[in-house]
């Protein structure tokens, strides 16, 4: 299938993309032999092959979830830089740029 030039312009258009007029002439050629081997595809009887998802097995690569122990909160914040009772301190991010939050 060979794409014209007013096609190529007005997907060209669709993308928002300005071509120039080498552009036009290259596209035109490339999506025409990307419609052209489509096409070949398209003739493939493919009534037997079984629909996929994926070409390949997938496995889940993920260890499962296992409950185990966390950190006490000492632990979790021995190498904090400012602490506030049992949270980190951080400075705020809405309103004063003053450093460190307390109430």
């Amino acid at each position: 299938m060979s794409l014209s030039r007013e096609e190529v312009l007005k997907v060209a258009r669709l993308a928002r993309l300005e071509l120039a007029e080498a552009e036009v002439a290259a596209f035109q050629a490339q999506l025409s032999a990307i419609l052209d081997y489509v096409a070949q595809l398209q003739q493939l009887d493919t009534v037997a092959v079984e629909e996929l998802a994926h070409p390949l097995p997938l496995t889940n690569v993920f260890r499962p979830d296992e409950e185990r122990p966390s950190l006490s909160v000492e632990e979790a914040l021995q190498n904090a830089p400012q602490r506030l009772g049992d949270y980190f301190a951080v400075p705020a991010i809405l309103g004063s740029d003053e450093g460190p939050v307390s109430h």
